[in-house]
């Protein structure tokens, strides 16, 4: 199967340099210069694996490009590009339903691992498992990779639902944010731990009753998080 990925970065020469370092890693491209070829070019190939965007666009930015694949996408990778000295960009990209970020200037080797691990969560392993994790009022389908929560449907990304198994399947134990760091997003991360964190902190919004006193997923301060009490 073909790993094909978006790239949309309005700097042709920045631009251009991703596509053939991606295509010498053996990756089908798809270049987008604006916010709204990205999304046209999305609707003509559905089947894009991963999406990078460049947070500074000409038509608008990178966050609300985001949210617009998210609203109708919950299986593609998204990777943000931001700028090194800007920290709130990768807090914002994360929030609004990237996977992942990248800080300019950046290596291809470094780019194409995290593209690289953001496809095997997107394309999917060989699915052998049939069971359901039950844990009320959640019901997590691992052969569908869903979340139900009291009967609805839980909207998730791909790496907010392997955040989600992980704790299912740990239920009560306490996880060092580097051990959910290596689970979820592989050892050959090259990230921070800050990743974990935020999206911790979105899934938090998406499935407890109460964010800000969170009955599920818990901190353990100074070392990680807990699913349950």
């Amino acid at each position: 199967m073909s790993k094909k990925v978006l790239v949309l970065e309005d700097e042709t020469n920045i631009r251009s340099f991703i596509v053939i370092n991606l295509k010498r890693a053996g990756y089908e491209t798809i270049e987008a210069g604006t916010g709204q070829e990205a999304l046209d070019q999305l609707r003509r190939n559905p089947d894009v694996n991963v999406a990078l965007l460049d947070v500074m666009l000409p038509d608008t930015d990178g966050f609300e490009v985001c949210r617009q694949i998210r609203a109708g996408n919950d299986r593609i990778g998204i990777i943000m590009l931001t700028a090194r000295t800007q920290e709130m960009d990768k807090v914002t990209g994360l929030m609004t339903g990237a996977d992942d970020y990248v800080t300019k200037p950046f290596s291809p080797a470094e780019l194409t691992a995290r593209i690289d691990a953001l496809c095997r969560r997107t394309m999917g392993e060989p699915l052998v498992d049939t069971g359901e994790i039950r844990y009320p009022p959640f019901l997590l389908n691992t052969r569908t990779r869903t979340l139900e929560k009291n009967g609805q449907r839980v909207k998730l990304t791909q790496v907010e639902y392997s955040i989600v198994q992980l704790f299912l399947e740990n239920a009560g134990k306490a996880l060092a944010r580097e051990e959910i760091l290596d689970a979820v997003w592989g050892k050959e991360y090259f990230g921070e731990l800050k990743i974990v964190d935020v999206n911790i902190r979105r899934l938090r919004i998406k499935i407890e009753d109460d964010a800000q006193n969170p009955t599920y997923i818990n901190t353990v301060w100074g070392y990680g998080y807990k699913w349950g009490s």
